[in-house]
């Protein structure tokens, strides 16, 4: 399971700073690495910081974009340390470590870190089903992203181990349930992050067809429908069924201005 677990570098200045998010990947037993734009790679000092983990370095993939790094992914979270003008749901470390592995059961998922100076976009926080915040001093709150990667990796580690010494075979149980309802085994597959974009710009140009939405103005109403599904997260039944519900709207907007004309 802890091969279906992804760490998410975006836009990484220092390529010291990739070497030593490998070596605190590979010391907790994760493997899949992914780099959004890093300025400098492949490079000698990510090597020589990996301090024996160049293999996972050269395994890494690199992408273009956010959405490109975590499309196969049914949970991302994303690493902030900031307040947002949205407030997302939030975990703590240990709640997102516990949260990767129940998914990481069944499907893939994404841990997202940002940049060194600013981390995470507004909007790249948007793409996350939940934000995962480590409760730094508030006397001094700065935290190296290689750190705060270690920092996750252990408790996704801590999470698998504590389950491994459960009864061997023994199904999800009450205590299980401290998480959040939709992390608990669903009947029906998840829908990956590649999808979750076809919906929101299919439900977007469904609200601009039905005069709901402002084209030029839509102010923040995507970014709170985003908090709203990123929240409740659909299976593939309830991700059919609302593509048709959007495709049923469009129809009839369609219809009534035909019929206006």
């Amino acid at each position: 399971m802890l091969s279906n677990i992804r760490i998410v570098l975006v836009n990484t200045t220092l390529p010291a700073n990739i070497g030593s998010a490998a070596r605190a990947m590979k010391t907790m037993g994760l493997s899949d690495l992914c780099l959004v734009e890093p300025k400098v790679f492949p490079s000698p000092e990510a090597t020589a910081l990996a301090s024996g983990a160049d293999g996972l370095l050269a395994t890494a993939r690199v992408v273009g974009t956010l959405e490109e790094a975590v499309a196969d992914c049914t949970l991302v979270i994303g690493a902030s340390a900031r307040s947002r003008t949205i407030p997302w749901p939030i975990m703590d470390a240990r709640q997102a470590g516990e949260a990767a592995r129940l998914e990481s059961a069944a499907s893939k998922v994404a841990i997202v870190f940002g940049r060194e100076d600013r981390g995470l976009t507004n909007d790249e926080l948007q793409r996350c089903n939940y934000h995962v915040c480590i409760p730094t001093d508030e006397e001094y709150g700065v935290l190296n992203v290689a750190s705060a990667v270690q920092v996750i990796a252990y408790e996704v580690r801590m999470a698998h181990l504590m389950a491994a010494d459960k009864e061997a075979g023994k199904e999800l149980q009450e205590e299980d349930t401290r998480m959040p309802l939709e992390f608990i085994r669903w009947d029906k597959p998840l829908v990956p992050h590649d999808e979750m974009e076809q919906f929101y710009t299919h439900f977007e140009r469904a609200l601009v067809d039905a005069g709901f939405l402002a084209e030029d103005n839509p102010r923040q109403l995507m970014a709170r429908a985003r908090r709203i599904f990123a929240r409740i997260r659909l299976d593939r039944i309830e991700y059919n069924m609302w593509r048709g519900i959007f495709t049923r709207v469009q129809d009839i907007a369609a219809e009534l201005k035909k019929a206006k004309s």
